[in-house]
């Protein structure tokens, strides 16, 4: 990753802590257009919006979809502090967003979660291979590793 990207990845792992100083699960992402400006961002709200969906990425993907063309999302970039999960990347799918670049991956993160009935180990890489339009995937950001898993550090237990 370039250094570009890595700033960005740092701004979605400062909005995953906004959301886990909000009392919510430590989860942020930030949109951005072909520039490489930030057009938007979204924390997780699972907590405070007593929604399940409330994802850091849904909940960028519903803003997104209100501002934005398909046309326009397909030349983004969503930026997120953990892999998306498979119901935001389904979302992500729906909404037309052309990349993903995320610093912690779904797999380290249940690792520091530790056993739940909850898990759903399906990288969005899986998800997006059974679709038919390629969404380009970046990531884990080994460079932010430690960044990335320090915002849930003593959040799970």
């Amino acid at each position: 990753m370039n250094p570009i990207e890595t700033n960005l990845l740092r701004q979605a792992i400062e909005v995953a802590r906004q959301a886990r100083a909000q009392g919510n699960h430590p989860f942020g992402a930030v949109l951005v257009d072909e520039h490489n400006r930030i057009v938007l961002q979204a924390e997780n709200t699972v907590i405070t919006g007593k929604d399940v969906t409330g994802h850091a990425e849904t909940n960028l993907v519903r803003l997104a979809s209100q501002h934005y063309s398909p046309e326009q999302l397909a030349r983004c970039t969503l930026y997120t502090s953990t892999e998306p999960c498979a119901m935001c990347a389904g979302a992500i799918y729906w909404s037309q967003i052309g990349r993903v670049v995320f610093a912690l991956s779904e797999v380290d993160l249940y690792e520091i979660v530790g056993p739940s009935p909850n898990h759903l180990l399906l990288s969005c890489r899986e998800v997006f291979a059974h679709s038919e339009r390629k969404i380009e995937v970046s990531g884990p950001s080994l460079a932010l590793d430690s960044e990335a898993r320090a915002v849930h550090a003593g959040f799970w237990h």
